[in-house]
């Protein structure tokens, strides 16, 4: 029987990909990944709720995924944060982005930032556990029913 293991360990251990410290990357780049692990969790919660069409799951899943909620959800968690992940929240929320959001103020969209980066931080660390609570508890504290 194969041993469990995270994507990310199949992932570095398939692609060849080395061991970086995390700390070098630019909080854009933690976003970047931050964003699409956000949105894969999210994603997951939503279809694992109910067999739906397409567009009922994204309908739902958008309902999540936006910078309004997610700037939200944070200011929810930050008493939650250990220092080090304040600090790459911080780092993420600060960086100067040449995007901005549809939907959302400058100030939301720089705190979603902020989140995403602070779970591409997570998942490039291996700390699955960690991020999947930060986001439990945060859309607990936001009373918002996936």
């Amino acid at each position: 029987m194969e041993e469990s293991m995270t994507i990310l360990e199949a992932i570095k251990r398939d692609f060849g990909c080395g061991e970086v410290d995390i700390r070098t990357y630019s909080p854009l780049t933690l976003a970047y990944i931050g964003d699409a692990i956000y949105d894969l969790v999210i994603r997951t919660i939503v279809v694992e709720r109910g067999n739906r069409s397409a567009d009922k799951l994204h309908k739902k899943t958008v309902t999540y995924v936006n910078a309004r909620v997610q700037a939200r959800m944070i200011e929810a968690l930050e008493n939650d944060l250990t220092e080090e992940e304040a600090a790459v929240y911080h780092r993420g929320r600060n960086a100067k982005s040449y995007s901005a959001a549809k939907n959302a103020s400058v100030i939301e969209y720089r705190k979603a930032t902020g989140l995403e980066a602070l779970c591409g931080y997570l998942y490039l660390q291996g700390h699955q556990e960690r991020l999947l609570y930060l986001i439990r508890t945060a859309i607990e504290k936001i009373n918002m029913t996936i």
